[in-house]
């Protein structure tokens, strides 16, 4: 690790007095970006461990098909990578249900945490921002968010009233997947307090294009010294098109918000669809045919969600100051097939969730939040790849935020109590846990620029019905889960240290971070095979997570009318049980780059470089380094007011081929090649 840190900040010693990549493009200024991830109200320059915010013409500019890829280049988060389809994001090595995706403060209840090859019920492109939390502001969430937060916030629910009518369109296309996309929004004032919310994004791709073979060397290498004289043939492998790549997502939705003077009161509908394909090869044999070759299966999946969201606040005089409503319902279901036509497996997830908030008024510096929150899944698999049995789950939790100013100096605590039962609805088997979590941190202004903050914590997640009833294959990931219903739950005691110096033209951040837990849970692949794959055993160990993250940036020079400015991001995370490496644990990456901007117009290019991955498990392979070459511009043309904008970018430039050690298909899904991808945005 420290070998790693030392490589990591000679990469970055040229950016430490920088402003965040995340804020380089955004006019708007840090301390006016407010977390909701809090119920307490506080800015990103007020948070004391890692936040990041993306908004603005940075979010344009991530902007991807997937959750995990938008946000992948934000200081902490890799992703999952299952193709075009399903990315969900990692946050410093923690994946699955340690990272709860979020629109608007309410869980996204589909099947994503289930398997990488779940995609998010979430759009984008509807996103005004995303957050990216950690620390205490965990709590607020519930065990399931152990590793951290993502909050999607997309303004379904209005909460101010226009004036008169506000609206977004948003057209793209991309050449590496023949892809086209629409995006739309608009609020209306249909009366002084009532306000109206319509989106709807539609996005098409075909199958990507790929830098040479799918499959990487390395693995092409140990197929053929397998398979001798009869192994496959080059000609015969996937190169220059990524098979069953192709994408397919609508989303709609529709808001009504009465607006007064003291509070509000919102709701909406959303309908979510998207069909995508799993690629890879997924290989089936036919058994008692002696002469039938075995056959790449072609798996696709069709993804329908309908959601109801309640959203409601109201100000108050007296210790309590408001009490506010978050509340959202969905129905999921997903459906695999094997072949067209051809029903593998049916997954569907009904549940809902719900949080009632008090927050009191602040007294002497004093400020603090009350809140409960109820959720209940309801989850089946059924078919062919029915590796859970269906389950049910309820979870209650009760949580206080307690914050104090004084002088230079901030604290801030919260403490959970949390009850989740976990029941298998075909043996009635029923497990429960008690979690109690708690942190506690603050932050001192050595100067107006410096500060210094840090937090601790103990947290205690619950583990999934995954976890505890899995049995059976599971074809996409290529594997034989099991789980183990004897797990206890994960206890996991940690700290973090930040340092922050900000003036007018510089800004830097580090964070750094040790979690050590108990119990730790994940899939140990076991070196044996059943039904033709290698057999994952969820087990619970010790295990030790690590790393850190440094951003920054700086104003280097003018030249004409342009401001140029550089940029710089570079972490890190080394995790390990007793026994050895945790697998799909992302290497260390590095993110640099440089931008000229005017009024008018912004010039950006990046280098985005991931070390080489060889502290690996047992039964997986290494993962070669890469560096990517971005480049990014953005024109609003002065006659238009601002109104539209054009943007172009090139990804990938020299077509490099990459892959990303923290996916499952890694070895046979590279990332996409050079991609040309060109956005008009025009707003009213």
């Amino acid at each position: 690790m420290f070998k790693s840190a030392l490589y990591g900040l000679s990469c970055t010693a040229a950016f430490l007095y920088l402003p965040a990549t995340a804020n380089a493009q955004d006019a708007t200024p840090l301390d006016e970006i407010i977390v909701t991830g809090s119920p307490l109200t506080r800015s990103v320059d007020e948070a004391i461990t890692g936040v990041s915010v993306l908004t603005g013409d940075e979010l344009a500019d991530r902007l991807a098909g997937t959750i995990g890829e938008t946000l992948k280049s934000e200081p902490g988060v890799s992703s999952t990578f299952f193709g075009a389809g399903a990315s969900r994001p990692i946050i410093r090595g923690q994946g699955g249900d340690r990272v709860r995706v979020l629109t608007n403060g309410i869980g996204s209840i589909d099947a994503s945490s289930a398997s990488p090859d779940h995609a998010v019920a979430a759009e984008p492109a509807q996103a005004e921002r995303i957050e990216v939390l950690r620390g205490a502001s965990l709590l607020r969430y519930g065990s399931s968010g152990s590793g951290g937060i993502i909050n999607i916030i997309d303004g379904r629910i209005p909460t101010e009233v226009p004036d008169g009518i506000d609206g977004t369109v948003r057209v793209g296309a991309s050449t590496v997947d023949d892809g086209r996309e629409i995006a739309g929004s608009v609020d209306i004032a249909a009366t002084d307090h009532l306000v109206l919310h319509l989106d709807g994004t539609f996005r098409d791709t075909d199958n990507y294009d790929i830098p040479g073979f799918a499959e990487s060397a390395l693995f092409r290498a140990l197929e053929e010294a397998e398979g001798g004289e009869e192994g496959e043939d080059e000609e015969e492998e996937a190169f220059g098109t990524l098979e069953n790549s192709q994408t397919e997502t609508t989303s709609f939705t529709g808001g009504l918000s009465y607006i007064g003077d003291k509070g509000f009161i919102g709701f909406a509908v959303h309908k979510f669809d998207s069909d995508y394909g799993i690629p890879g090869g997924h290989e089936e044999g036919e058994e008692g045919e002696e002469d039938e070759e075995e056959e790449e299966e072609q798996v696709t999946i069709d993804l329908d969600q309908t959601r109801f969201d309640l959203n409601a606040a109201i100000e108050l005089d007296g210790f309590i100051e408001k009490i506010q409503f978050f509340g959202g319902y969905a129905d999921y279901k997903h459906t695999e097939f094997e072949a067209p036509g051809e029903v593998g497996t049916v997954f569907e997830n009904e549940g809902y969730e719900g949080r009632l908030e008090a927050i009191q008024a602040e007294q002497n510096g004093w400020s603090a939040a009350y809140g409960v929150q109820i959720r209940n899944r309801d989850f089946s698999a059924i078919g062919e790849e029915a590796f859970v049995p269906p389950t049910t789950t309820d979870q209650y939790g009760f949580y206080t935020f307690q914050e104090k100013d004084f002088g230079n100096g901030h604290l801030e605590g919260a403490v959970r109590y949390e009850r989740t039962e976990q029941n298998n609805s075909v043996t009635d088997e029923e497990i429960a846990f008690d979690l109690f979590s708690l942190s506690a941190g603050g932050d001192i202004h050595i100067t107006e620029a410096l500060r210094f903050g840090g937090t601790v914590f103990r947290t205690e997640r619950a583990p999934t019905t995954e976890e505890l009833f899995s049995n059976g294959p599971h074809l996409a990931t290529e594997q034989f889960e099991l789980g183990d219903i004897n797990l206890d739950k994960e206890v996991a005691t940690g700290v973090e240290f930040a340092v922050r110096h900000r003036e007018d033209s510089h800004y830097v951040t580090l964070n750094a971070f040790y979690t050590d837990y108990d119990d730790y849970i994940f899939e140990q692949e076991l070196g044996v095979e059943e039904d033709g794959l290698p057999v994952f055993q969820f087990t619970g160990t010790n295990a030790t997570f690590r790393g850190f993250e440094i951003q920054g940036g700086t104003d280097i020079t003018k030249i004409g009318k342009f401001d140029i400015g550089i940029d710089g991001l570079a972490e890190f995370v080394r995790a390990k049980t007793d026994d050895g490496d945790l697998p799909r644990i992302p290497p260390l990456s590095i993110l640099a780059g440089i931008e000229a901007k005017n009024d008018y117009l912004s010039l950006r290019a990046e280098i985005d470089y991931a070390a080489e991955q060889n502290k690996i498990d047992t039964f997986e392979l290494p993962t070669d380094s890469y560096t990517l070459v971005n480049l990014f511009t953005t024109w609003t043309p002065s006659i238009l007011d601002d109104n539209i904008s054009i943007s172009a970018s090139v990804l990938n430039l020299f077509d490099e081929d990459a892959r990303q050690h923290t996916s499952f298909l890694k070895d046979t899904v590279p990332l996409p090649g050079r991609n040309f991808r060109v956005a008009l945005t025009a707003s009213f």
